[in-house]
């Protein structure tokens, strides 16, 4: 081409100068700063006008461009106002901590060079990286040195690539044949206390959803290893394939720990695939004193840690990890001429559900590098120590702990003649004073605890204390 082709100049909206950039990405740091600033001041919940902001939105028709720094002061303000503050110390809610600082900048990083993760060829130090760090969990839990694994959006997808390997080496014709190579119904097991995600998973995998055996728990919110053998017994008395057990790491009501090397047993016997849903409370390996509670987790054929959970990545910050490798890689084989590479069990297009994905891993990655496991034991430690000290704080006041965790889950009973729960919740996140949840363990309401912000203070105890009692 010539130098007098008339090529127009790219739009600078998209593609600004770089001074233009440096102005604005500073323009952003000072906005989330100070948005962050305000919000520990604020309310823990939402105080949203979601008709102002549908009467706003009706505005942006996208015919006529806008500044950006003026787009960027609105959304910032609408997410200050407009989620739930998991950013705030007393938000005391699910797995949703707040990010730690390493991840935030690992997200801005990952963003500006935006590597596409499928193939080592176009992105061989991203690879790399994300390979390491899943090799590093893996050696945390005691899996052979040979596992790998990769990075998913969350536990979810971990989780059925769980079910697709279990398939896979169940049965060599699963991968042409799918459920009809098998020689009767299918069926996998885990507690009644598991990640309801299970559902949508069997439905997915092709299994039904009638597949998914949900098994009772021993009155502590575990799963129960006697009715699991009986339950899988009666399955194979009438015909059915038993192709998966999966135990829980942290159960979402009330972080409990199933007996994971019983499990593990019972899966060996069974000629099943053991795998250990782990989505939270796997951070507790970073922990030497922690570490004992996952005794048996080194026996599991795969795992899943979501890293936006205990880790405090940002989100989605999912893995799967797996003691064989070679069987994930037959579970998501394909060809292709396109790719610049085709490695088997380390490009990550051949061994997991995905294709095109952003660079998870560096925010894991970041956060290790920087704080190390001593650093990580400090923070998850603290998490415990402070969901203790909420435990006694309550009890004092006369309230009844109904679960025996020893992670940082606690699960509430009020005093007697106290409103409902729901009530009780209801009136705290309308105060905004705190954040907490109403859940069901061993089928009784509760009030659900978690600590999950990195620098609550016994002060934010308090408070959440506080609200509780003032609902009453």
């Amino acid at each position: 081409m010539s130098d007098h082709d008339d090529l127009p100049a790219p739009p600078a909206a998209l593609f600004p100068s770089r001074t233009a950039r440096i102005r604005a990405d500073d323009l952003l740091t000072r906005a989330l700063a100070d948005a962050a600033e305000r919000v520990l001041r604020g309310p823990v919940t939402p105080t949203l006008d979601r008709t102002k902001l549908r009467s706003e939105l009706a505005q942006f028709d996208f015919t006529a461009p806008r500044p950006l720094d003026e787009l960027i002061a609105w959304t910032v303000a609408q997410l200050e106002h407009g989620v739930v503050h998991m950013n705030h110390p007393r938000y005391f809610g699910l797995f949703n901590p707040a990010a730690n600082f390493p991840a935030q900048c690992a997200d801005r990083i990952a963003g500006a060079f935006n590597p596409q993760l499928a193939s080592s060829g176009s992105s061989p130090a991203p690879v790399e990286i994300e390979a390491h760090v899943v090799r590093a969990i893996a050696q945390r839990a005691g899996l052979p040195p040979e596992s790998g694994g990769h990075f998913t959006t969350a536990g979810s997808e971990a989780n059925y690539t769980s079910l697709i390997c279990a398939l896979t080496r169940a049965e060599p014709r699963f991968g042409n044949d799918g459920v009809r190579a098998f020689a009767g119904p299918l069926a996998m097991y885990t507690s009644r206390e598991c990640q309801p995600a299970w559902h949508k998973i069997a439905h997915q995998a092709g299994i039904g959803r009638a597949a998914l055996r949900l098994i009772d728990t021993d009155g502590r919110g575990r799963l129960d290893v006697r009715a699991l053998s009986q339950a899988i017994s009666q399955d194979r008395a009438a015909g059915v394939v038993p192709v998966l057990i999966s135990a829980t790491a942290g159960t979402t009501p009330a972080g409990m720990v199933d007996p994971l090397a019983e499990c593990a047993q019972l899966a060996r016997a069974e000629r099943c695939w053991y795998h250990v849903d782990a989505a939270w409370g796997g951070a507790a390996l970073a922990s030497e004193r922690l570490r004992p509670l996952l005794a048996g987790i080194e026996l599991a054929d795969s795992l899943t840690i979501d890293a936006h959970k205990w880790f405090a990545t940002t989100m989605g910050c999912g893995m799967f990890i797996t003691r064989h490798p070679q069987v994930l890689s037959e579970a998501f084989r394909v060809t292709t001429d396109f790719m610049p590479s085709n490695v088997p069990q380390l490009d990550p297009y051949l061994n997991s559900v995905q294709w095109s994905r952003r660079f998870l891993g560096l925010r894991l990655f970041l956060s290790l590098a920087a704080a190390g496991w001593e650093g990580y034991a400090v923070h998850l430690e603290r998490s415990c120590e402070l969901i203790r000290r909420i435990g006694a704080g309550l009890a004092a006041r006369g309230w009844s702990i109904a679960n025996d965790s020893q992670l940082a889950v606690l699960c509430a009973i009020p005093p007697a003649g106290s409103a409902p729960i729901r009530e009780i919740v209801r009136r705290v996140l309308d105060s905004g004073r705190a954040w907490a949840a109403v859940t069901t363990h061993e089928r009784r309401e509760v009030v659900r605890i978690c600590a999950t912000h990195g620098e609550a203070t016994l002060a934010d105890a308090e408070e959440l204390i506080a609200a509780l009692t003032a609902a009453l």
